[in-house]
């Protein structure tokens, strides 16, 4: 796996899937504001080539990290997080390096479990609200798939801190950089994204 060869495939999968961009702005957004940029990253997310960039770029963020599970509030977090699981099952073994030069083969003797935040806890059944291989006590990532003011992200954080999960770390594939950092750091985790709304456009305008 080459870490920047990954990283722009998934720039261009975004940019090609899940992109829009106009010099005015007629895109409303759920706010009701209008912007002249709309960001779908489930064109993405859910394209099953993108998924498996996906899931090696956030292993690669937290693969040296102490965490049991990944996860965030559906819908949005459930194919980042499904997809880091998988990848951090997937055995080695064929002398890869990391970025940062090291051997890779075995680092993955330890798979992190994925798990699901609904936004309502299920009126039948077990009625639980965290769903997946989690248990109180557990090191966990939290992610999101956009970020803007971080409403969603937050939501996560306190549902899993609810159920008594310690927050490692909170990942977004894209912020949007309308806030939502700020807001999330509020809540004392780190933050970090894939990419920034800034990359986005960036790269839309310089594109072939």
């Amino acid at each position: 796996m080459n870490i920047d060869n990954d990283r722009k495939a998934l720039l261009q999968a975004l940019i090609e899937r899940s992109f829009k961009y106009n010099e005015k702005p007629v895109f409303k957004l759920t706010s009701g504001k209008t912007s002249n940029y709309y960001i779908n990253c489930k064109a993405t997310t859910l394209n099953p080539s993108s998924m498996l960039l996906i899931g090696s770029l956030f292993y690669e963020k937290i693969r040296h990290l102490d965490v049991d599970a990944i996860g965030g509030l559906t819908h949005g977090a459930d194919p980042i997080a499904f997809a880091t699981a998988m990848v951090s099952a997937m055995p080695e073994g064929r002398g890869q390096k990391s970025e940062a030069g090291d051997q890779r083969s075995g680092l993955r003797s330890k798979p992190i479990q994925a798990f699901v935040i609904r936004k309502e806890a299920k009126s039948h059944g077990l009625m639980k609200v965290i769903e997946g291989n989690v248990s109180e006590g557990d090191k966990v990532v939290i992610v999101d798939d956009v970020v803007t003011t971080g409403g969603s992200t937050i939501q996560a954080i306190d549902r899993a801190r609810e159920h008594k999960l310690e927050i490692v770390k909170v990942i977004a594939l894209v912020d949007r950089q309308e806030g939502g950092r700020e807001n999330i750091e509020k809540k004392m985790v780190i933050f970090e994204s894939l990419f920034t709304r800034d990359e986005l456009i960036d790269a839309y305008k310089n594109k072939p």
